[in-house]
């Protein structure tokens, strides 16, 4: 538990007997301006109401998050996203019919109401209607957009179960709300249609080829793959500082099985563990943790924070990752991972 522990948390777990007594409680908790960790069908959210800077500023004292780095809102309805943006253009519309509520954030321009904390002080805003019933039903029954970035401490891979969020923020906000594990595991695509040119800032399980059914013309930013330097403004979480990351050291490794191997092999030091893929542990001579079938990314982004978060349960001071495609769906898993190492890949 942090050494910043201020109050005693509460976790709730959904059961079909509560589940409107716990939804109830989530939405007068926010209805008074605090902050509330939820269930989405991505990660878990620490979850305020958008439109209140002192409850949004709440999440940055809990997460330790810098305020340069904007937030993601979520709606539960088409009347509430018009309640936060000037225009919705017909673009947004048809990516909405497809991927609406689902793990997709699109980011507009003509911010209306929402705090300037959540936006960065940008004119821009990263909207998504989450497709989790219980995330759902609580924006719906606070009556209000929330903000909700990762429930995790900043800087920490992201949180895919209560005990996640416990181990992050317990004290240091008032309630979680349990509903097991996160269906996708990953953050949301994000989508930026604040220029003529559609561009994802940050990969997802919706893919570019998805989108591009809808605009083809869609490309990746630049910053999927490079380094943003602390001084630069973004339009999406994600993309700044080092994220996602256990406390242990992790260095993406691109090359066979059989090269990886020899060399955890020859630099691997008495606390160094592997990150590899479901059956390959018998072939590597250090500890190793398994984050999913290496054909299987919707496998592996359910379970690489989970493992991430395992590395430092083991008390490894650094890990070797096996790595990833970076093509499809698996760049979203592959983003993440070169993430959390700072940018440290090495090809054998």
């Amino acid at each position: 538990m942090s050494d910043r522990s201020i109050m005693e948390t509460q976790i709730l777990t959904i059961r079909e007997e509560n589940r409107n007594d716990v939804i109830e409680k989530a939405a007068r908790t926010l209805q008074e301006g605090k902050v509330v960790a939820i269930p989405t069908e991505t990660v878990y959210g620490l979850a305020a109401n958008a439109l209140n800077s002192d409850a949004v500023k709440a999440i940055f004292e809990a997460k330790g998050r810098p305020f340069d780095n904007p937030m993601i809102v979520h709606v539960s309805n088409l009347v509430m996203l018009r309640e936060i943006v000037e225009n919705v253009p017909e673009r947004a519309i048809a990516l909405i019919k497809r991927f609406w509520p689902g793990p997709l954030t699109i980011v507009l321009p003509g911010v209306r109401a929402v705090s300037p904390f959540v936006t960065g002080s940008l004119d821009t805003v990263a909207v998504r209607m989450p497709s989790h019933p219980v995330a759902a039903d609580i924006i719906e029954y606070s009556g209000f957009p929330l903000a909700a970035p990762s429930a995790n401490l900043s800087g920490r891979p992201s949180p895919t179960t209560a005990r996640h969020v416990m181990e992050d923020l317990g004290g240091l906000i008032p309630l979680i709300i349990d509903d097991g594990i996160c269906q996708v595991g990953l953050e949301s695509t994000v989508l930026s249609l604040a220029d003529e040119t559609p561009v994802i800032l940050r990969p997802g399980m919706v893919t570019l080829s998805q989108i591009r059914e809808i605009l083809a013309e869609t490309v990746y930013s630049d910053e999927v793959y490079s380094h943003i330097e602390k001084e630069e403004r973004v339009l999406s979480p994600g993309l700044k500082y080092m994220h996602y990351s256990p406390r242990a050291s992790v260095t993406v490794i691109e090359g066979t099985l059989e090269q990886f191997a020899e060399y955890a092999r020859k630099n691997a030091s008495h606390d160094t563990y592997a990150m590899c893929f479901d059956g390959e542990e018998i072939g590597i001579d250090i500890p190793s943790v398994s984050y999913g079938e290496q054909d299987r990314p919707d496998m592996q982004a359910r379970r690489l924070f989970s493992a991430l978060r395992a590395i430092d349960q083991f008390g490894a001071t650094s890990v070797f990752v096996r790595c990833p495609s970076s093509e499809g769906e698996s760049l979203a898993v592959y983003n993440r991972l070169v993430r959390a190492a700072g940018n440290r890949v090495i090809k054998l």
